[in-house]
């Protein structure tokens, strides 16, 4: 008979915010309300608790860490529907999206494995701003992974929501210093406005010199397994001037990319 093991990390990892000359580092256990209603976090990384707030419901926000929010499953509807096949409850078992209501499943970065979407919000924002993950292992090393390397895309075993190493733990989340505390948004999609995931969602940012774009950054959620970077976007934006023509046109080079499901010509490769 297999047992599982419970381990109490409530008094174990760090539950505080703490400021650095090059940026910010977040306890795996501060509340996500913590966050977002953190002054610090609101003068310099406002995109982040902007994000967060758009998450969930309150109740959920002042529970839920950062640590957790991070560990959340990727799924869809079907994933809770135990009379359909799931293979990210058993791999191998096949996907029931597949031919099913595919309206809040992948876009981008799926495989047919799975097609399910990544739920944070906060998750956009940190994809957004380059955070990066502080981990430690199981035999006490610790490392630091780049906050885009820490999920996955599904391909063949997407019952493996991310890259944390085998009985590892996120003791933080370290975001750097930047210039987007003055020109960002967060918008959130979704049926209703509180609890509930997004049908798409926008993390962007823009560092301004006058009105030349000097650095722009684009992430979404809702559309991927993972929080999603428009690159393309952000590398055309990159020197251009602040104009609706040119932002136009950083939104039809992100609109190239995506391909639902059904509408795919062939098989489609992550």
């Amino acid at each position: 008979m297999n047992r599982i093991k419970l381990l109490d990390i409530t008094n174990t990892l760090p539950d505080q915010i703490e400021v650095k000359d090059n940026g910010v580092v977040i306890g795996a256990m501060v509340r996500n309300t913590a966050i977002a209603v953190n002054k610090i976090i609101l003068e310099s990384w406002p995109l982040l608790s902007k994000a967060i707030l758009k998450g969930a419901s309150p109740q959920i926000r002042n529970m839920a860490s950062a640590g957790g929010n991070l560990l959340q499953r990727t799924r869809c509807p079907y994933f809770y529907d135990l009379t359909l096949p799931c293979n990210k409850r058993k791999n191998g078992s096949g996907c029931g999206a597949l031919k099913g209501n595919n309206r809040m499943g992948a876009i981008i970065g799926y495989s047919d494995a799975c097609v399910a979407v990544h739920p944070s919000d906060m998750c956009v924002a940190l994809a957004a701003l380059d955070a990066k993950v502080n981990i430690q292992k199981a035999d006490g090393s610790e490392e630091t992974m780049n906050f885009l390397d820490f999920h996955r895309l599904p391909g063949t075993n997407p019952e493996k929501d991310n890259n944390l190493p085998e009985n590892a733990l996120i003791t933080s989340i370290f975001v750097p210093k930047n210039n987007f505390s003055k020109h960002f948004e967060y918008l959130k999609l979704r049926d209703r406005e509180s609890y509930a995931f997004a049908l798409v969602s926008v993390a962007a940012a823009l560092d301004m010199d006058g009105n030349q774009i000097s650095e722009a950054r684009l992430a979404s959620g809702g559309v991927a397994h993972k929080p999603w970077r428009w690159t393309k976007a952000e590398d055309f934006l990159k020197g251009k001037q602040a104009t609706a023509e040119n932002f136009a046109e950083a939104a039809r080079i992100a609109a190239e990319i995506p391909l639902p499901y059904r509408q795919m010509p062939s098989r489609f490769h992550c």
